[in-house]
């Protein structure tokens, strides 16, 4: 028995033609009969659909199709209808009760379904990197990071990496504390794409005094007090000036607020 030829034609790559092919055959197909299906991908003009549609003539294939472009759907149909060829058209009729639906003609862009799946991944991909790369936890994350924050206890590191990762940005923070030597990633990372974190020490007297008492403790600790805070604060001075990056005040800016700086700044510097 002859096999079944399926000619799968897209703008694109042709993964959903060849899927959905795939999945309607298999309601046919028995142990004696196979097909065969042939993908023609990024096809984006008449000459192209014309070369195709011989083609199909001549070797009595069968062509699903999945286009955006009006204009090739319009040729292939007429064409496909003068030589005999069976043609499905997978994208066309879905294209039109939408426009009619949302009262706005589509894009009529190739490839946009993988455009916004390799932005879904570049942004799950960058969420990890900031979990991983949390709080100073692995700082080989320094050297692969987009952006690397770094500032003393309570300066929303953690917060604004989130933030900055879905925008597609990989993201290391780095806590400073003075008893601890900062590692050394720092000192050979490009210092622009580095932020410290800083912030006035009356703010993050409050800060860490409710960070105490929510956690059941007593605000008077050695951690909230303004001595303290001014100790840990001259070291990331210190640090940040070895580091020669760009100094971001956080006081009284949302988390939102800063990371929309951070975002302006490095942009500018990329």
């Amino acid at each position: 028995m002859n096999p079944l030829r399926l000619f799968i034609v897209s703008d694109s790559v042709g993964e959903t033609g060849e899927l959905v092919a795939k999945a309607a055959i298999s309601q046919y197909l028995n142990p004696d009969q196979h097909a065969v299906l042939k993908r023609f991908p990024y096809i984006d003009s008449i000459g192209h659909i014309h070369e195709i549609i011989k083609l199909a003539a001549s070797q009595k294939a069968f062509i699903v199709y999945t286009l955006v472009s009006k204009e090739l759907r319009r040729y292939l149909v007429a064409e496909t209808e003068k030589l005999q060829v069976p043609a499905v058209d997978l994208m066309g009729p879905l294209l039109d009760a939408l426009e009619k639906e949302l009262g706005t003609s589509p894009l009529e862009e190739a490839g946009l379904v993988r455009k916004l799946d390799d932005d879904y991944f570049k942004k799950v991909e960058a969420i990890e990197f900031a979990v991983k790369y949390d709080d100073g936890r692995d700082p080989r994350g320094i050297l692969m990071a987009d952006i690397v924050l770094v500032g003393i206890s309570r300066t929303s590191k953690t917060p604004l990496s989130q933030y900055l990762a879905h925008k597609r940005l990989k993201v290391a923070n780095v806590p400073l504390v003075p008893e601890v030597d900062p590692p050394e990633e720092l000192f050979q990372v490009d210092p622009s794409k580095c932020f410290g974190l800083v912030i006035s020490p009356e703010k993050l007297n409050n800060i860490r005094k409710e960070r105490l008492i929510a956690l059941g403790l007593n605000d008077d600790a050695n951690y909230a007090r303004i001595e303290r805070i001014h100790d840990e604060i001259t070291h990331f001075n210190k640090v940040v000036e070895k580091m020669g990056c760009e100094v971001v005040d956080v006081t009284n800016r949302a988390v939102e607020e800063t990371a929309n700086l951070i975002l302006t700044k490095f942009k500018d510097k990329v």
